[in-house]
């Protein structure tokens, strides 16, 4: 892999996880863990398992949707 490449994965990740430790709130909690899944795509697919990447291309969003969607409810 190229090493920009990595260097920009790998700093992608870092922020998503100093994100997710640092953030209370439930809805920044889940857009800062899809930046963190955003920098593993690459780590993946170097890897070979482009099966998993695409499961994970295609679980990960919705997910985070309808998780979103469940978030922002307002009480009845």
């Amino acid at each position: 892999m190229n090493e920009f490449v990595l260097v920009a994965c790998t700093i992608l990740v870092l922020i998503g996880t100093t994100a997710a430790m640092l953030e209370r709130d439930p809805f920044n909690k889940l857009i800062s863990l899809a930046v963190m899944i955003s920098g593993i795509f690459p780590f993946i697919i170097d890897r070979g398992l482009l099966d998993v990447a695409i499961a994970t291309a295609l679980i990960a969003p919705l997910s985070t949707i309808f998780i979103l969607m469940v978030c922002r409810r307002m009480p009845a």
